[in-house]
C-alpha cells in the first residue's frame, strides 16, 4: 500500500513539473511526423493481465504493419524526432497517466508484450508477472537499454524476489544517472 501511494504522489508531482516539456515533445511529434502523436500497445501487468501502454510516437505511422521486430541502432521506422525522445528517455513519460491508473507502478519489470510470455518458463513468467510492471527496472537502472535478454530476465526476476521502496528509490536514483549520461552523449 505504502508502494503504491508512493507511485501515486511521485507520478502526479512528475506530470506537473513536466507538463511543459511533455507538450513540447508532443508538438514536436506533431510538427515532425503528425498526428497520432501517441503510441499505445497492449502490454502484460500484474498477474499477466493486459493494459494499454502509452507513449510518445517515436517511430513512422505505419511501424507496426511492417511486422513485429526489435528496434534496432540505426532503426529507419524511427523518426528525427523519436531518435531524441528515444536517447532522453522522454518517449516514455505518458507512462506516468499508467501509473496513476494503476497499470504500472513507477518501478518493476518493464512491461512485455503478452507474446513474449513464450520467451519464459512458466515459473518465471508467473514471477515477473507477481509484481507491477515498471516505468523504469533493475535492467535499465544497471544497464539502460544495452541489456542482454539474459541480463533484463535476471534483473527482471531478483527485482520480483526483492521488491522494495527503499530499492524503488534506489532504481529511480540510478536511472536518473543513466539517463543523465546518455543524454549527454
Amino acid at each position: 500500500m505504502l508502494k503504491r501511494a508512493f507511485d501515486i504522489v511521485l507520478a502526479a508531482v512528475a506530470l506537473i513539473v513536466l507538463a511543459l516539456p511533455m507538450a513540447a515533445a508532443a508538438l514536436a511529434v506533431w510538427l515532425d511526423s503528425g498526428r497520432p502523436v501517441l503510441f499505445s500497445q497492449w502490454r502484460a501487468g500484474l498477474g499477466g493481465r493486459p493494459f494499454r501502454l502509452y507513449k510518445f510516437r517515436s517511430m513512422v505511422r505505419d511501424a507496426e504493419s511492417r511486422g513485429p521486430q526489435r528496434t534496432s541502432e540505426g532503426d529507419a521506422r524511427i523518426t528525427r524526432v523519436g531518435r531524441w525522445l528515444r536517447r532522453t528517455s522522454v518517449d516514455e513519460l505518458p507512462q506516468l497517466i499508467n501509473v496513476l491508473r494503476g497499470d504500472m507502478s513507477l518501478v518493476g519489470p518493464r512491461p512485455d508484450l503478452p507474446a513474449q510470455r513464450a520467451d519464459y518458463s512458466e515459473q518465471d513468467w508467473a514471477l515477473r508477472c507477481s509484481v507491477r510492471p515498471g516505468l523504469t527496472g533493475l535492467a535499465q537502472a544497471l544497464y539502460r537499454s544495452r541489456a542482454t535478454p539474459r541480463q533484463r530476465l535476471q534483473a527482471d526476476l531478483d527485482y520480483a524476489r526483492a521488491p522494495g521502496l527503499l530499492r524503488d528509490v534506489r532504481i529511480i536514483l540510478m536511472t536518473v544517472a543513466q539517463v543523465m549520461r546518455k543524454s549527454a552523449n
